[in-house]
């Protein structure tokens, strides 16, 4: 064997310093834990850059009935009812977790909760900080509460690349640091916490290291992959060609704000009944057929929010000032971007992959809450919920010490992806986007397979192999259905209400019967 760095993680290892995997460590009550964090925690995962808030019926006129209704309904036919049984009824618990850590939400002048309104809710149940900086001030909280404990390590600077399998079951991960250096990372039990997919779009509100090394990771270990098709596009992207693009949050047009196309049309009105509160995917394609009809698209809060806007929204405010935009007095201009993968590595209900030994929680995971179309700020919610499941299943599960022989570590190449990666999400946002259609998508598989086929670096590859699995259960799946929009399949077919259960052997089936499909079309 190599002459490669062994670290021991101990009894549980946390990949990933996102919510769910921070507020996991923290809920871990008999094992001790170590995360590993591939940059400082608390400011590199997608939950730093949330804004909306976090789900809960908690106010006097909601439920958790109220809660899973909405959820359903977002969920286009396919929303698993016990799991948003399980993440509704837990809410509360949970957001009193986050106050006793010191979460700051905002509150009214008698010290009790404000509750905001998001799309498709039917009630005021979003509990923020300052309007719009809920993401940033929870992990700050969490990341204190970490780094306060005795009972949990942090390794900062390394990035998993590959599972550790030892007679069939996951026992640590490889990881590497920026220079290349390979580390064989050990331990009992798993927990993946790595986040979502966004970054394998050329328009994403996502970190752009955020491309589904999770996913692949786990697939590439044999894992089923639940849902990956489903991705929510975001309506409001500030169109102001940032990379990734700053967020206008949904809370905006729960306050009352409006989109205006450049002829001043309220369009969502002819779109929708509930309009801008419409569910995400609806939105979506509003805009998006707007901007695609060669018309420009403004959220305009002039009146809504006006001159409090630097008070009640300061993270939106401070991105439009820096782009030249005032949203006080002016419309933001936005357009639709990839923020938020419904789909993952699928899980139970105590974040069990099928994976022996690898539990998962947060947007890497998928475990059937969302359905087709993630309800808005259901995202927060359910890592919390299953950070904390996962902690407790984990540390309520019998499991060995990891054995000393290890097998022979993988070859890590390190390379210059940045023309590969360039061109993986071009041809996701072209291709794989708002809506679909067969051409399109095997367009998509022979490009993944062109541009996997020429790559070296496995951070590449990786991405490769999650594209791979989006395009191909896109195609297979012949209807449209929440985040999945198909042109040339435009209605919702029952036959279709169910969820996709997938590996990375099987998407290449499918991708070879597209390809052959489109051969035989020619």
């Amino acid at each position: 064997m190599r002459d490669i760095e062994i670290i021991d993680a101990g009894p549980a290892l946390v990949v990933g310093a996102g919510l769910a995997g921070l507020f996991a460590a923290l809920k871990f009550q008999v094992r001790p834990v170590t995360i590993l964090a591939g940059s400082p925690i608390g400011s590199g995962a997608s939950s730093f850059w949330a804004q909306g808030g976090i789900a809960a019926a908690m106010g006097d006129d909601d439920s958790a009935a109220l809660h899973v209704a909405d959820t359903l309904v977002a969920g286009a036919g396919i929303v698993d009812e016990a799991i948003a049984k399980i993440v509704t009824e837990e809410a509360a618990p949970r957001i009193e977790d986050l106050v006793r850590l010191g979460a700051p939400f905002d509150r009214d002048a008698a010290g009790k909760l404000v509750f905001g309104r998001e799309a498709a809710h039917s009630r005021k149940r979003i509990v923020r900080v300052k309007g719009d900086q809920a993401g940033a001030a929870i992990m700050e909280t969490l990341a204190k509460a970490v780094r306060a404990r005795d009972d949990i390590r942090v390794i900062e600077g390394l990035r998993a690349t590959q599972l550790l399998m030892i007679d069939g079951r996951v026992r640590g991960v490889w990881a590497r640091d920026p220079a290349g250096k390979l580390f064989t990372i050990v331990a009992d039990a798993v927990l993946f916490a790595l986040g979502g997919a966004g970054g394998l779009y050329a328009v994403t509100t996502n970190p752009v290291t955020a491309r589904g090394q999770g996913i692949a990771m786990a697939a590439n270990a044999g894992a089923v992959i639940a849902d990956p098709e489903f991705v929510q596009f975001h309506p409001t992207a500030l169109d102001v060609g940032r990379d990734p693009a700053p967020l206008a949050t949904e809370a905006l047009r729960g306050e009352g704000a409006v989109l205006l196309n450049d002829k001043g049309e309220r369009f969502m009105l002819s779109v929708h009944p509930d309009a801008e509160l419409a569910p995400r995917d609806v939105v979506a394609r509003g805009i998006f057929r707007e901007i695609k009809a060669g018309r420009r698209v403004v959220l305009d809060a002039t009146k809504a929010v006006g001159e409090a806007f630097p008070v009640r929204f300061p993270t939106v405010y401070s991105s439009c000032i820096a782009a030249g935009i005032d949203p006080r007095v002016e419309g933001i201009p936005v357009a639709p971007a990839a923020h938020y993968h419904m789909g993952g590595i699928a899980s139970d209900a105590h974040g069990r992959s099928t994976l022996p030994g690898l539990w998962v929680a947060g947007e890497c995971a998928s475990t059937g809450l969302h359905g087709a179309n993630r309800l808005a700020s259901n995202s927060l919610l359910e890592a919390i919920v299953f950070g904390a499941r996962t902690a407790a299943d984990m540390d309520a599960t019998p499991i060995g010490r990891t054995p000393v022989d290890l097998p022979e570590p993988p070859t890590i190449v390190v390379a210059d992806e940045a023309e590969g990666m360039a061109q993986l999400r071009r041809t996701m946002t072209a291709n794989v986007g708002v809506e679909r259609d067969a051409d399109s998508l095997a367009d998509a598989i022979a490009e993944i397979g062109v541009i996997r086929g020429e790559a070296e670096g496995e951070t590449l590859i990786a991405a490769t192999d999650t594209a791979l699995l989006i395009a191909a259960s896109a195609w297979a799946r012949t209807e449209s259905r929440g985040g999945h929009f198909r042109t040339d399949y435009p209605e919702t077919n029952p036959d279709w209400a169910r969820r996709t259960c997938t590996t990375l052997s099987a998407a290449e089936a499918v991708a070879a019967e597209a390809l052959g499909a489109t051969a035989r079309a020619a």
